[in-house]
């Protein structure tokens, strides 16, 4: 009897925080305003790809609500369980985007909320570039991180210990670019998580745009 590949650690982790990562982040204004920014802009049934989908809630819920069809993606089986039990008008499969074999042009829009930060650099860069040749040409990219420069480091995340790793404000912006992505709308907020003893965190909320064909963005 063969042993089961090792899980990856990021499927551990939320498989453990389960439905506590949305009640701590839930509150969150700025992420309300970036999907406010992204719906004004969508056509309606548009296909969005929402990466790292967590709970479904708010991304997913809030698209579908509004007449879009939403495929969500996430690497943790408690996290697709709940999302699908609470967003049924969603799609949600349980994978490691990035192994996941993704169609060129296909999308209106990508959703990427917090899901890179357990990625190594090399895996966030290389990511982005295939997020964004999965956009249709003038489709949209929602990009939202913690602005800093950190590699590697570890850090206890809603009581679980994880490493993280992220970029710099200018270092996203220059990753996103290099993916022939134009950042059309920027917001940079503090957010204290529903926690005990939290603090604030900076985040970082890009919208971005795909060239089309003429080169017009």
């Amino acid at each position: 009897m063969t042993e089961a590949p090792p899980r990856p650690p990021a499927a551990v982790t939320f498989d453990a925080i389960g439905a506590a990562y949305e009640d701590a982040f839930a509150a969150s204004e700025p992420h309300r305003r970036s999907l406010d920014r992204l719906l004004e802009r969508l056509a309606p049934g548009s296909r969005v790809l929402d990466v790292g989908s967590g709970t479904g809630r708010p991304t997913a819920e809030t698209l579908t609500a509004a007449g879009h069809d939403v495929r969500g993606i996430d690497i943790s089986p408690v996290m697709v369980e709940i999302a699908a039990r609470q967003v049924p008008g969603a799609s949600f499969e349980c994978a490691d985007i990035r192994a996941l074999p993704l169609p060129r042009a296909r999308f209106d829009a990508v959703c990427v909320y917090f899901s890179l930060l357990q990625m190594t650099r090399a895996e966030q860069s290389g990511l982005i570039g295939r997020l964004a040749e999965a956009l249709r040409p003038g489709g949209h990219l929602v990009l939202a991180t913690i602005p800093l420069e950190v590699e590697d480091v570890e850090v206890v995340f809603l009581g679980q210990p994880v490493r993280a790793t992220s970029f710099s404000a200018g270092q996203v912006a220059a990753l996103v670019a290099e993916a022939g992505l134009t950042v059309l709308e920027r917001e940079e907020a503090l957010f204290t998580p529903a926690l005990p003893e939290a603090g604030p965190e900076p985040h970082l909320f890009l919208l971005c745009r795909r060239e089309d064909s003429t080169g017009r963005t």
